[in-house]
């Protein structure tokens, strides 16, 4: 079966940094591009950031430049260092396992979790 844990939420204080991870087993995980999504309290679920499986990133405005997704396909796992925390950024983070179509961003049927991300002082 498919699966997609992630890990690495907690509580940080503002201007502070943390790194999720989400491990993936049971798909062809290099083939597919990953996302991450945030979902706030009364908010949608957004779109952070994806990566294709050929590396390539885009970030949704908000966070651009301060967070960073990456993958290690060896491992089946991708990331989400995100730094310079803003309390805005607290969400509920959900992995995805998801296809680029025309250049966007489409989520697939699997999602992980989520990891509570908590950013307060």
């Amino acid at each position: 079966q498919v699966q997609l844990v992630e890990s690495g939420g907690g509580l940080v204080q503002p201007g502070g940094s943390l790194r999720l991870s989400c491990a993936a087993s049971g798909i062809r995980f290099s083939a597919n591009a990953m996302g991450w999504y945030r979902q706030a309290p009364g908010k949608e679920r957004e779109l952070v950031a994806s990566i294709t499986g050929g590396g390539s990133t885009n970030y949704v405005d908000s966070v651009k430049g301060r967070f960073t997704i990456s993958r290690d396909n060896a491992k089946n796992t991708v990331y989400l260092q995100m730094n310079s925390l803003k309390p805005e950024d607290t969400a509920v983070y959900y992995c995805n396992a998801g296809y680029i179509i025309s250049s966007d961003y489409q989520p697939g049927r699997y999602w992980g979790q989520g990891t509570q991300v908590t950013v307060s002082s």
